[in-house]
């Protein structure tokens, strides 16, 4: 209920967001959980970044 109460531009800052949580989350377990990502967790990441980078800054008609 809370997110509809927000402004228009929420649901594209919230989906960034969990993109964002999603790497700090790898990076986590990388560095204190000492659980070394593989090459898929490094390509996934890479593909979430590159998603939250469309979302957030291509320009919008």
């Amino acid at each position: 209920m809370i997110p509809t109460l927000q402004p228009a531009n929420f649901g594209r800052v919230y989906a960034a967001y969990g993109g964002v949580f999603t790497i700090l989350s790898i990076f986590w377990g990388w560095k204190v959980e000492r659980i070394t990502p593989d090459r898929f967790d490094i390509i996934g990441g890479t593909i979430i970044m590159l998603g939250v980078i469309i979302m957030m800054y291509f320009p919008r008609n």
